[in-house]
């Protein structure tokens, strides 16, 4: 630490231009770029310049937000100097990732501190956005702590790209001082990138109509990705439900509608009071409502995703989307076969926190149906997850599944108990078969069906 009439001086000493700060990245270094909303822009438009020079460097990060691919990656599109690495995949991402200059990093949000910290094999450089130094001589790493500090007490090299747009976040483990830095850069103060919810179809209407009539008062929410979850938490808002809590991976747009229409009390058993999150993505009323507000908590992803915590506050619910879901209570919510969509994040975790939460409960959820490039429809409940796919959530895991056409909840049933409560929110249209692939499988026959 500095002494404080001091941080002037040291803090002109560290000042840098971009490209004078990414000149200590070397061949065969493995770069952090930051986070969600802290992705670096500046730094990664002059590490681009370097690109001819360059060979061997792996980049990682999570959720490239921005409106374009990583310049890196537009300089180098066929990874011949840089290797991209992501833990959790944004639509540019998927993008890249098919071009073939993309891969993902496999890991339980939860653990990632630990896995930057101890299983990543060093970072040499560590490049992040940050608020301007208050007067103390701190950087407010805005509305994300996720895994930054197993990512910056490793790092060999640490860089600051300073934008005046940051909101301050209120929270723990959620500043870095000047004394842990090695350069300071200011960049050109880019908006931060806006997430806006996907405006909501009749079938995702009929599904959260279904999870709202579940949700009673003094519940402690976690919305899940994608545009499902925030349109049950603004039917919230319009409910009679209140004496709300929120505890949740992602901070979105629907707890600002919950808190305005008075909702959200906080009243909780951990943290009481508090908004807790450890990342957020939304609108710019989102970023202006978390910005130096007392009643929002930003704290690490281990903290945030650990079942045991998450399992402290009572009547958890927790709600997120998935892809795909087998006979057995499979789900997959992050690939297409193949293909890479979506990181594993934290839905297996608030999974078994919610199950474990006393009145604790989950529900994922899924349209019934999927239409295929070549017009044909496809049953998104199915006998087997296809290969390639991933389990997400085990089927041991598993409690509420919802479609449109209702809510199976496989807590304790058994394998031809579960299909047949899955076969019942299946489409109409693909029923008879999944009865027929079930009984090949030998986990359902006529004799067996549900009398209760």
């Amino acid at each position: 630490m500095f002494k404080v009439a001091n941080l002037s001086a040291e803090y002109a000493k560290k000042l840098v231009t971009s490209d004078q700060a990414v000149k200590v990245v070397k061949s065969g270094d493995r770069i952090h770029y930051g986070l969600f909303n802290a992705l670096v822009v500046d730094l990664d438009r002059a590490l681009a310049k370097r690109t001819p020079e360059l060979n061997d460097v792996i980049i990682m990060t999570s959720i490239w937000a921005y409106p374009e691919l990583p310049q890196v990656l537009q300089a180098d599109p066929e990874a011949k100097h840089f290797k991209y690495l992501s833990t959790h995949f944004s639509g540019l991402d998927r993008k890249a990732n098919k071009a073939g200059c993309c891969w993902a990093i496999p890991v339980q949000f939860r653990e990632n501190p630990k896995y930057w910290s101890e299983n990543v094999g060093g970072i040499d450089v560590a490049m992040l956005q940050v608020a301007p130094m208050d007067k103390y001589g701190n950087f407010n790493l805005g509305p994300q702590v996720a895994e930054y500090w197993g990512i910056l007490e490793k790092a060999k090299v640490v860089i600051v790209e300073v934008n005046k747009n940051h909101p301050i976040a209120h929270g723990y483990q959620n500043t870095i001082n000047l004394s842990q830095i090695t350069y300071v850069v200011e960049g050109s103060n880019p908006a931060l990138p806006v997430i806006k919810p996907k405006s909501p179809s009749e079938i995702d209407k009929t599904i959260g109509q279904l999870i709202v009539e579940k949700i009673g008062n003094g519940s402690t929410l976690q919305l899940g990705v994608g545009g499902l979850p925030n349109y049950v938490g603004a039917m919230l808002a319009d409910s009679d439900i209140g004496d709300l809590s929120v505890h949740s991976e992602m901070f979105v747009d629907a707890y600002l509608k919950l808190y305005m229409e008075g909702k959200i009390t906080g009243n909780k058993n951990l943290d009481k009071g508090k908004m807790v999150y450890t990342f957020a993505q939304g609108s710019n009323e989102l970023y202006e409502f978390i910005d130096d507000n007392p009643i929002l908590c930003v704290a690490p992803v281990d903290y945030v995703n650990a079942v045991e915590v998450i399992a402290a506050n009572d009547k958890v619910v927790s709600i997120n989307s998935c892809l795909q879901v087998d006979l057995f209570g499979q789900v997959n919510s992050e690939s297409d076969g193949l293909q890479h969509i979506g990181g594993t994040g934290g839905q297996l975790d608030f999974v078994m926190g919610a199950f474990k939460s006393q009145g604790g409960q989950s529900f994922l959820c899924t349209p019934s149906t999927r239409v295929n490039k070549d017009g044909s429809k496809e049953s998104l409940i199915m006998p087997m997850l296809p290969q390639g796919s991933i389990v997400s959530v085990p089927r041991g895991g598993t409690h509420h599944i919802v479609t449109e056409y209702g809510m199976a909840n496989l807590k304790g049933k058994s394998t031809w108990e579960r299909s047949e409560l899955l076969i019942n929110i299946a489409h109409p249209d693909f029923r008879e078969e999944l009865i027929r692939n079930a009984e090949e499988m030998g986990i359902w026959k006529n004799t067996s069906k549900i009398t209760y």
